[in-house]
């Protein structure tokens, strides 16, 4: 989703940075810009991602065109750059620390975050009507813990780890997968090696980074019954929630009188 966000930003001109954690834990890996924390480097559809280690480093990156990445979970660089908006796209179902002050424009997308309190905008994550749609006053609609219905799965179609211990791949991202077949093993500290099989035909469309520590119940991969979309694409909600935070930011700007 924040790839989505980022995107948009970026073919509207603007330069973006984008802050991570050390280990981020995407599962849709493919089409997440955050995979540039470990190789460095990282190419969705048009966009180059860059690792930067130094805030002075970005001004690179946006001159040839690219987008950088720096390691900074707890925000220190806002304060060092001052940016014009900043955009909370953790989708942790609660606020981990972004606040109004931050810049002229804050926005948050999903549930945990106050329009008008934490932030001035927030943006609707949950699928149907509302999905992007702006809110002004309040909060989004309260996780429900069920995924979105694509191709007729919803539950089935995200998985969660079963135990604790490291991940290893058996399938790869973009694989078409069959009942039954195994998608990775967590082997514990223990020894045991626990399979983990795929619990219905399709696209398997995320699987989180092989050699991963995983806890028991975090979501680890996601299968799409759909077998013929594009899995090297940006999906159709993470465009949704991009134009919906670029509207959002071009809203506040004219109401606070910048042009």
């Amino acid at each position: 989703m924040a790839t989505g966000v980022a995107s948009k930003f970026h073919r509207a001109g603007f330069n973006v940075l984008i802050l991570e954690t050390e280990t981020p834990t995407a599962i849709r890996r493919s089409v997440a810009l955050c995979e540039a924390a470990y190789d460095g480097v990282m190419m969705v559809e048009d966009m180059t991602c860059r690792k930067i280690s130094e805030i002075d480093e970005a001004k690179k990156c946006w001159n040839e065109g690219s987008i950088p990445l720096i390691i900074d979970a707890e925000g220190k660089s806002v304060k060092e750059l001052k940016p014009v908006a900043v955009i909370d796209a953790i989708l942790a179902k609660r606020n981990l620390g972004t606040t109004r002050d931050m810049a002229e424009v804050t926005i948050a997308l999903g549930p945990g975050f106050t329009a008008g309190e934490d932030v001035h905008v927030v943006i609707e994550t949950l699928r149907g009507n509302d999905l992007g749609r702006m809110i002004l006053q309040g909060q989004a609609k309260p996780d429900t813990g069920i995924p979105g219905e694509v191709g007729g799965e919803s539950l089935r179609r995200v998985i969660h780890a079963p135990s604790t211990g490291i991940i290893t791949h058996k399938k790869q991202i973009g694989d078409i997968v069959k009942q039954g077949e195994v998608l990775f093993t967590i082997d514990g500290s223990e020894g045991q090696s626990i399979e983990v099989n795929a619990p219905f035909d399709g696209l398997l469309r995320g699987l989180i980074r092989e050699g991963l520590q995983v806890k028991k119940g975090l979501k680890v991969a996601d299968i799409d019954p759909r077998t013929d979309i594009d899995w090297r694409k940006i999906s159709d909600k993470a465009q949704c929630l991009g134009d919906a935070t670029l509207e959002a930011f071009y809203f506040l700007s004219q109401r606070n009188g910048e042009r």
